[in-house]
């Protein structure tokens, strides 16, 4: 099993992330093989929050040139987390509103 610093690897800081902070949803980038119920597990243990329900998307890398050369980023896991209603909010975003 993997720990819960290797699943969760950052957070993503967005307009629409910021927006959705209201609603009690965070979002992070995870590792591209965690499932759903790994991502809610290390966001419990990491954060000491209660989570609702986990939405993952699979994201691609894009195209990038230079000069000749055709070259793509990697492609990488998204996780939107909500969490419970009674649970407190994540303290590394609040800073952040």
């Amino acid at each position: 099993m993997k720990a819960p610093q290797d699943i969760i690897i950052k957070p993503i800081i967005t307009e629409r992330s910021m927006d959705a902070l209201q609603s009690g949803k965070y979002t992070f980038k995870v590792d591209k093989n965690a499932n759903k119920i790994e991502i809610a597990d290390a966001v419990e243990k990491l954060f000491d929050v209660k989570v609702a329900k986990v939405n993952t998307l699979n994201c691609n890398g894009r195209t990038k040139r230079v000069g000749r050369f055709v070259g793509k980023t990697a492609d990488w896991k998204k996780a939107i987390v909500t969490l419970k209603e009674d649970s407190k909010t994540i303290e590394f975003f609040d800073g952040m509103i």
